[in-house]
């Protein structure tokens, strides 16, 4: 971390343990060829993957389908000014596997809204960056003026 820029760099378990704590993250992926961002419930599996479940006739699904993707988790403290922020990189899968779609049914998220037939799309964790925002406005430990 830069002395002057406030942020401090989470390493990946810190990043995987404040994924953890997220109720609700943003999936970013392409859409007719430009960004889109959609917010979405998720959990987390042991290996860092970001499991979301929707409806198996969404356009998220037939537009992340093996595509890579960015997923994005956040909080912020308004009134301290502080916050962190966590995005895990990789490519993103239809699971397919009967038994493993089971398991998710069990174990996954759940849908906030529910459709006549869901599906769990895993995002393989290739990269896991974040970093945390110390002290919001404060400058050498001195709270300066909004």
């Amino acid at each position: 971390m830069d002395a002057n820029d406030g942020f401090r760099e989470l390493d990946r378990q810190e990043c995987l343990s404040r994924l953890a704590e997220a109720p609700v993250g943003r999936i970013v992926y392409t859409r007719q060829a430009l960004p889109a961002v959609l917010p979405v419930n998720f959990s987390l599996e042991r290996d860092g993957a970001v499991v979301v479940r929707t409806s198996a006739v969404s356009d998220l699904v037939s537009a992340v389908d093996g595509a890579v993707v960015a997923f994005e988790a956040d909080a912020v403290d308004v009134t301290t000014q502080s916050g962190w922020s966590v995005v895990v990189m990789g490519p993103a899968a239809l699971v397919t596997d009967p038994v493993e779609h089971a398991r998710l049914l069990r174990t996954g998220p759940r849908s906030w809204v529910p459709a006549p037939q869901e599906v769990f799309v895993r995002i393989a964790p290739e990269l896991v960056t974040g970093r945390e925002l110390v002290g919001g406005r404060t400058l050498y430990g001195v709270h300066l003026p909004s």
